[in-house]
């Protein structure tokens, strides 16, 4: 069982190895594409996959790599993609930087794209809607200000995580709370008790580091047309219409706008949404593969064997919580998606908490904020791959930079060992 185990988790050791390790021996995280890893690890999952015929392996990775989830997504990446390159050849990102740096003084940018992000996430549910509206502005703050593009980066994609896990309408609570039985309200205080603190803490290092952040001298005449089309994608996305939606629309607001200012004419739009598209092209092939990889994983029971491998010397209510937050973040690192890992561990953990007398709100609590904590840490998660993209960043340049992940990790792991708060331990 243990060697079947092992084997069945391989594929994974094999792409941390080829990507991870040989790009630290190396110092550049360029060296090694993240494409040439993933092929290399679904290859390998293929051939050591036994018990099978050929083809039938080849379907089951192929099942992974389309399932409804990531066609999804890959359709969320072209539109991003085409609205993105869209707005930044009509110009639309250059106004919008522009008139943030004219209404925030420049030390406070950096706290105030974090709230932003953090505000925009609580209100839409979705990392991956707040990264793709908050994204492109970051990097062209940072350009003009001379600030760290992965920082900017990462400031938007830790702010996306904090309404990731707090939202009454994100996937991860809805999960979370219907696996364990208690009430979205419920989990919402246990969650602020432990979060608030991570964050207040990382919006006081942004106002700090943020103090030697200069704007431009002279900054270009405002043009607030060019600003409507993020305008409209964030106020449409806050009042909880479909990403897919949202997007459209905005991608069919920079065709309008910039055809009737001479932005570009409807062969040069059509190009911009071209280019805009094949950009995303990287990001489609690794989800693909990432969802076939971890499907042939999960079906040669990898995912069984670590639940197995935590659950089975549970002593105590400390360890049990511990026990569930392990489990969640393994099988976050093995699924790439924080909905998922919940959603599979999630009656594993029910078990655990009925068993050992924890509470139903902090097991809840628990599965959330350790699985957006795991999707923040891992290159090739959906919201990594997409920030990375938007701002023409690898992936792992983000993650030192990503302080908000951090901060939770480590305030829930604290609550768990200090069994805060009371009332809920």
């Amino acid at each position: 069982m243990l060697k079947k185990g092992l084997i069945a988790l391989s594929p994974l050791v094999v792409f941390i190895a080829l990507y991870l390790v040989t790009s630290i021996i190396a110092g550049d995280f360029y060296k090694v594409p993240i494409t040439v890893a993933f092929m290399v690890a679904s290859i390998y999952a293929v051939i050591i996959s036994g018990g099978m015929p050929l083809k039938k392996r080849i379907d089951t990775f192929s099942k992974g790599a389309s399932t409804g989830q990531m066609m999804l997504m890959i359709w969320i990446f072209i539109l991003a993609g085409a609205f993105a390159h869209s707005a930044k050849v009509m110009g639309s990102i250059d106004a919008t930087v522009n008139l943030t740096l004219a209404l925030l003084p420049p030390q406070l940018l950096l706290a105030g794209l974090f709230i932003a992000a953090c505000f925009i996430s609580l209100s839409i549910g979705t990392s991956v809607g707040t990264i793709v509206a908050l994204t492109p502005i970051a990097a062209g703050v940072a350009e003009q200000t001379g600030t760290s593009v992965a920082m900017m980066t990462a400031i938007v994609v830790g702010g996306s995580f904090f309404g990731d896990n707090l939202s009454f309408i994100s996937d991860t609570t809805i999960a979370a709370t219907q696996t364990q039985g208690c009430k979205l309200s419920d989990k919402f205080r246990v969650n602020f008790f432990l979060v608030m603190p991570a964050a207040l803490v990382v919006l006081i290092i942004y106002i700090v580091t943020g103090a030697n952040v200069h704007a431009p001298a002279d900054l270009p005449a405002l043009e607030p047309v060019k600003v409507i089309p993020y305008l409209v994608v964030l106020i449409t996305a806050l009042f909880g219409m479909n990403v897919m939606a949202v997007l459209t629309l905005g991608l069919m607001l920079t065709g309008v706008i910039g055809l009737l200012n001479g932005s570009y004419d409807i062969y040069g739009w059509f190009s911009a949404m071209g280019d805009g598209i094949v950009g995303m092209g990287e990001l489609i092939i690794i989800t693909m593969m990432a969802g076939g990889l971890l499907e042939i994983i999960k079906q040669q029971g990898g995912i069984d064997y670590i639940i197995r491998l935590l659950t089975r010397h549970v002593t105590g209510k400390r360890g049990a919580e511990l026990s569930i937050a392990a489990l969640v973040s393994i099988v976050n690192v093995c699924t790439a998606n924080n909905t998922v890992a919940i959603i599979t561990v999630g009656g594993i953990a029910k078990h655990i908490g009925d068993r050992f007398g924890i509470d139903n709100r902090k097991s809840a609590s628990i599965l959330d904020t350790f699985s957006c904590f795991t999707q923040g840490l891992i290159p090739y998660g959906a919201q990594m791959l997409m920030a990375a993209g938007l701002a023409s960043l690898n992936p792992v340049a983000i993650l030192p930079h990503l302080y908000y992940p951090y901060a939770i990790g480590i305030t829930a792991l604290m609550a768990i060992l200090l069994r805060y708060p009371r009332k809920y331990s």
